[in-house]
């Protein structure tokens, strides 16, 4: 074979016979991942702070901005929310919140946790509602359902969820969390940028790969917020003066509530398993009993009323 041979010509031309052609063409494709990691960069330096236990956290939106988006969703869930105002088991459901949010300035529990407390414009509604949930928005809007009261039993049961969901708002997590999903979509999209002269099966079954472990590696972003959240709350219940004990038991009953419904796998899952929140916090309860043992709200566990 002649290397003259028009039918073999371009094979030659194309790439200059040193493979020069190849590398221009791996040059072009790395452009969009290029600046996509300088997009990234920009994001973890523009929001890099102090998180709780001394890690590093990267936030997307300043604390004004977090708080504007919680007082927004907080209106929205209670505009066509069966609201309750009064009541017997309203009230106790509000005298432990008071007591965690006072706890908040407890200077053990800040020490413990080693990152700044937001001043947060605190407000509580319980709504009369079948989901075995409540939650705090940024900002500190707490909302209650009463379906979690027979769960949670007790005042110091009913302290582990409510420290619990406090603790996502005092470590920023939601914020954190869109900085995270922020970096993922830029990361994608210029993976898929820098994938255009691939063959279209090949790029979609690529693409495809990628944005599985996009979302598994959040979902354990998400586990380590839970747990994190769950740490804090322990530390905050017992500043409280709520026996930290009473936080397994509360996961025991958790646990029996749920026990009809198949959990998916954990890594699956956006949550840790009952099985590994009791032994973390069993594993904890040692450090949070002195602030139980100083606080001074410290009382005996009492049973929540009914609701109805």
């Amino acid at each position: 074979m002649s290397y003259g041979d028009p039918r073999y010509g371009n094979q030659y031309r194309n790439d200059g016979g040193n493979g020069s052609g190849a590398g221009i063409g791996l040059a072009v494709r790395m452009i969009p991942i290029l600046i996509g990691v300088v997009a990234i960069g920009s994001t973890m330096v523009r929001g890099c702070q102090q998180g709780p236990f001394g890690r590093v956290q990267v936030v997307a939106i300043n604390p004004a901005q977090e708080a504007q988006l919680g007082l927004q969703a907080f209106q929205e869930t209670l505009e066509h929310a069966r609201v309750v105002k009064g009541g017997p088991a309203v009230e106790a459901v509000r005298t432990v919140a008071k007591r965690l949010i006072r706890a908040t300035q407890d200077p053990g529990f800040q020490q413990l946790i080693g990152t700044p407390i937001p001043d947060f414009k605190w407000e509580l509604e319980v709504v009369d509602d079948k989901q075995v949930n409540a939650f705090c928005l940024p900002g500190g809007k707490i909302v209650v359902y009463t379906a979690i009261l027979p769960v949670a039993e007790t005042d110091a049961g009913l302290a582990t969820v409510i420290g619990h969901e406090i603790s996502h708002a005092l470590a920023h997590h939601g914020a954190e969390r869109m900085a995270q999903q922020q970096m993922v979509q830029v990361g994608l999209t210029s993976a898929g940028a820098s994938m255009g002269d691939m063959d279209a099966g090949k790029r979609q079954q690529l693409l495809t790969v990628l944005n599985a472990g996009a979302k598994y590696g959040i979902l354990s972003y998400s586990r380590s917020h839970e747990s994190e959240a769950d740490h804090m709350g322990l530390l905050l219940m017992a500043a409280a003066g709520y026996d930290p004990e009473e936080t397994v038991r509360f996961w025991q009953r958790m646990t029996e509530a749920t026990s009809g419904g198949k959990a998916p796998p954990e890594f699956m899952s956006t949550h840790p398993s009952h099985t590994t929140r009791i032994r973390d916090l069993t594993e904890w309860i040692p450090t949070a009993k002195p602030l139980f043992d100083n606080s001074q709200s410290k009382s005996a566990t009492e049973v929540l009323p009914a609701f109805r």
